[in-house]
């Protein structure tokens, strides 16, 4: 058994003897748990990942003197945000940044306002965006952020008001070479512009501080696309391995922002059929599945309308109301699930694999549970894992920081090149390595780098090979 430093807080995180692998991640876990035993998202992603690293951390047991120390942000900021709504009371919410690694670049990461918005969540998909990030192969560190505002049912005004708050207090914590923010769930190019606003008033100043900004000052064409592109071009890379296409496929996809929008979009121009959409409310079916045009409506009711897909109107589709979109009466070859966390659950496994679905894409970070997992690998349903698969808009939020740094904007052609170059280079498809060799491969291109890039690259490595 292994004799570590690094689990009393004082060691330096040296393997003193031959490795016991499960006895060190147990023990990690463990003190974890121990320190934060309430936060059940960010433990849950850290086992998930620990877990993974098992075969790494094996064959390179000097990785381990960085794992613990992964596992702890930063830098946690938390503060208080008050903002005035429409009949002049004074509201009170929470906001978070939450600076998880700046080793290979600036903190980079978005910011969520929703309701279930925890430091358990931010600190959780901070964690997750240090690997997903790493993959990029660009420069960013990673952080994550965001309140548990909920801009449904409010005014422009009221969310301009909060926004500016939010930013009031988070302008100093955030820099275009310390930290950059980004989108998340509720938090979209209006939300974005009402922050970036606030950012240049305060700090007079240009500067690429926030990504997915409106074109008109400073943002980057295909970005508000690029992580349901990125998706559907990962996608095709894992299909096109298996000597497949994405032609004529059928496609279950959860949730209807962003994310879910886009993907959409992308499949139904390469000639895959869309089946579904879904929402807090239940989920809207499309036997035929969805064309275009009516595509386009989904984005009119989530983007300029704001409203549920209760408003969704086609003589064909069928709104089923509290329910997930995997309950929906029809079989399929792909699911996305777009959504949020958590959102597969065993028995949505279950489910899936019994309608027929052999791949899996992540667009969500981490929609899918550790039991969902488990059935999916012992159904050899193939899981393109969040880290990878969604990882297409921080890539391209990279890409509209290197244009700010510039002074310059590229061709919505350029940028989406870059990103299918870059879903190629994340999914790494090399016929003639082995899987054993192809993970001491990743681990030996990073050894120089004790950061996200060596575990990331491990992590979804071993996700996607086994």
């Amino acid at each position: 058994m292994a004799a570590v430093d690094t689990l009393n807080g004082t060691g330096t995180g040296r393997i003193t003897s031959k490795l016991d692998v499960n006895a060190f991640v147990e023990s990690i876990l463990a003190k974890i748990k121990a320190r934060d035993p309430d936060q059940k998202e960010f433990l849950q992603a850290a086992d998930e990942v620990l877990m993974s690293l098992k075969p790494i951390l094996a064959k390179k047991p000097e990785y381990c003197a960085v794992v613990e120390r992964m596992c702890e942000p930063e830098r946690q900021i938390m503060f208080r945000v008050p903002w005035l709504d429409d009949a002049g009371n004074i509201r009170i919410n929470r906001g978070y940044r939450v600076q998880f690694s700046s080793a290979i670049g600036p903190y980079k990461g978005g910011l969520r306002f929703h309701p279930t918005v925890s430091l358990s969540v931010i600190k959780f998909l901070g964690f997750e965006q240090c690997f997903k990030n790493a993959l990029t192969t660009l420069p960013m560190g990673a952080g994550k952020g965001g309140s548990d505002f909920d801009p449904k049912g409010k005014s422009d005004t009221e969310v301009m008001r909060f926004c500016q708050s939010f930013m009031t207090e988070l302008h100093r914590h955030i820099g275009n070479t310390t930290d950059v923010p980004a989108g998340d769930i509720g938090v979209g190019g209006r939300e974005i512009g009402f922050m970036y606003g606030q950012y240049k008033r305060l700090a007079n100043e240009f500067t690429g501080v926030l990504t997915g900004k409106a074109m008109e000052w400073g943002g980057s064409y295909i970005r508000p696309e690029a992580t349901g592109y990125g998706a559907v071009y990962f996608g095709l890379e894992i299909l096109k391995d298996q000597g497949d296409d994405i032609k004529g496929k059928k496609c279950f996809v959860s949730g209807s922002g962003n994310v879910a929008q886009y993907a959409a979009e992308k499949l139904v121009q390469l000639g895959a059929t869309v089946l579904t959409f879904s929402d807090s409310t239940g989920f809207i079916y499309e036997p035929e599945g969805f064309t275009m045009e009516q595509i386009h409506q989904v984005m009119d009711i989530k983007n300029v309308r704001r409203s549920s897909l209760k408003a969704y109107s086609s003589p064909t589709g069928v709104y089923v109301p509290g329910q997930r979109c995997w309950n929906v009466d029809a079989k399929a070859d792909i699911a996305l699930p777009c959504a949020t966390q958590n959102e597969v659950e065993y028995e949505d496994a279950v489910k899936l694999v019994s309608k027929g679905v052999k791949l899996i894409l992540e667009g969500a970070n981490m929609p899918s549970t550790s039991d969902a997992i488990a059935h999916f690998h012992k159904c050899d349903v193939v899981l393109a894992a969040a880290k990878a698969c969604n990882a297409g808009g921080v890539a391209v939020s990279g890409l509209e920081m290197a244009q700010n740094a510039c002074m310059s904007v590229w061709t919505t052609q350029e940028v989406d090149e870059r990103l299918k170059v870059g879903s190629v280079l994340i999914f790494c498809n090399d016929q003639h390595m082995s899987r054993e060799a192809y993970l001491l491969e990743c681990c030996r291109l990073n050894s120089s780098i004790t950061s996200p890039a060596l575990l990331g690259i491990g992590h979804v490595t071993m996700l996607l090979c086994s």
